[in-house]
């Protein structure tokens, strides 16, 4: 590695290390090391010649921005003249040129090598008892994100068609597999909102790579396809989705019957495959065998009463009807993992004017997302519980409490250091969430919305009739 032989690498990555609990004795020390920071560094081309914003102090200035409730980059920068105070060292400039330049010149591949390699990491040293059925399960979902309105982020990520200009934002679809049992985001991928190509599925295509044989992905019904689920299988994969009744209907009549609404049946192959050429679309089986159960829901306040679960998991001694209910329920871990990186990480709502910035913004956001899941399974395995018992706002709020503490106080001994991440451990072992399976509530928001007009005109055209008189919002 370029940069492991200079002395102000090893202190700058033990800060890095230090604010993420990654030293001592304690379990998932290994996540962030200099294994993991390597291949990231190889991404730069150049030797890096700005020895205050090096490339890892640049990081990490990066995430604290991503991390505080203030976004600026002046409020970044302000934090680290406060660190190099701290430490004795005279501060730099407090401006926000030399940081903003120092995040342009590193490059996306950075960002994205550093923190795929932390997730995995990750969820390569989860514990066996995490696990559903001695197998590891990934989620697949997509969401989407908004950027500020400029010329270079509407090329890129056009707004959807039904808006006019100047009126809507930028909007990118993000794709994320997410490990199940300990939260952590393996991989990513980007996508325009609209347009041939640019969905989901094309998404997950891209990013499966990562899964390894006997492994379990879960998702929607949108993945529930022929084509889909013939790659999956030619892969080794295992899927376990829900029927999606646009494409097709389930008969519980027809097949080989395992038990009440349960049965395997074989899918043929569909004529023509849109999203193949002729070659690919010959290498393909001519039938897939699935497996069919109906499940039904009994509890009151789901919008779903029955639903069809699809999966190639076809032994059912070994995997139940209600298994496969149960697994399709934690589904909607996803959907709050998601949540938890676009409300309490603020990632709804970006902040940077260019595509490739746009990007690094939201790789750091998943890099600090990974390192606040390393935490909470640090917290679940020192305690003896689920890492999804634990929550994350919680977690957020005790790490940011407890940096401060941990950056000042770093130069007092490992002994010292060490004895507070223990206390960080167990406070935020105290943070779980209720288990409440089955709790349901209302639809409805109580808190009316303000009583403002709706933006029918670009800014600029308003403001000009506000100058004429035309107008006197």
């Amino acid at each position: 590695m370029r940069y492991s032989k200079h002395g102000w690498f090893r202190e700058q990555f033990g800060v890095l290390r230090r604010q993420f609990l990654q030293e001592g004795e304690l379990p998932f020390t290994s996540v962030l090391s200099e294994e993991t920071i390597s291949p990231a560094l190889q991404e730069i081309d150049a030797c890096w010649k700005d020895r205050i914003f090096s490339p890892l102090v640049t990081l990490w200035v990066f995430l604290g921005q991503v991390l505080s409730i203030d976004h600026s980059c002046r409020g970044a920068v302000a934090r680290l003249v406060t660190h190099r105070v701290s430490q004795g060292r005279p501060p730099c400039s407090a401006k926000t040129g030399a940081y903003c330049q120092a995040r342009k010149r590193l490059p996306e591949r950075f960002f994205a090598t550093i923190t795929a390699m932390v997730g995995r990491a990750l969820d390569s040293q989860v514990e066996k008892k995490w696990l559903w059925k001695d197998r590891c399960v990934y989620m697949f979902d997509g969401t989407t994100v908004n950027m500020p309105d400029t010329v270079e982020n509407q090329e890129a990520y056009p707004q959807t068609y039904n808006q006019k200009p100047g009126l809507g934002f930028p909007i990118a679809r993000v794709g994320a597999i997410v490990s199940l049992s300990c939260g952590a985001i393996l991989n990513l991928g980007f996508r325009k909102y609209a347009g041939k190509g640019q969905g989901e599925v094309s998404l997950l295509r891209e990013l499966w790579d990562v899964l390894r044989p006997r492994d379990v992905l879960l998702a929607d019904s949108l993945m529930c396809n022929w084509t889909s689920i013939a790659m999956l299988t030619e892969r080794r994969f295992e899927l376990v989705s829900r029927l999606n009744k646009a494409n097709r209907k389930a008969d519980f009549r027809r097949g080989e019957r395992l038990g009440k609404d349960d049965h395997i049946v074989r899918w043929q192959k569909p004529n023509s495959i849109r999203a193949l050429d002729r070659k690919a679309y010959n290498a393909l089986p001519a039938s897939v065998t699935v497996r069919e159960v109906r499940v039904r829901v009994q509890q009151p306040g789901f919008r779903t009463q029955v639903f069809v679960v699809v999966t190639t998991l076809l032994d059912p001694k070994q995997v139940t009807p209600k298994d496969l209910a149960d697994l399709y329920r934690a589904r909607w871990h996803n959907e709050l993992d998601l949540r938890s990186i676009k409300c309490s990480l603020q990632m709804d709502v970006l902040r940077c004017k260019t595509p490739d910035l746009v990007r690094k913004e939201i790789w750091t956001h998943v890099l600090a997302y990974n390192l606040i899941r390393t935490v909470m399974a640090q917290s679940a395995s020192r305690h003896g519980i689920e890492p999804r018992t634990i929550s994350f706002k919680g977690t957020l709020q005790m790490l940011e409490a407890f940096q401060p503490l941990i950056a000042y106080h770093g130069h007092r001994g490992a002994d010292y250091r060490i004895a507070l991440y223990h206390g960080l451990l167990d406070s935020i072992a105290q943070h779980r969430v209720g288990n409440r399976p089955n709790r349901f509530e209302p639809r409805k928001r109580k808190h009316w919305p303000k009583k403002l007009d709706r933006m029918t005109k670009p800014r600029h055209v308003l403001k000009q009739e506000m100058l004429k008189g035309v107008s006197n919002i």
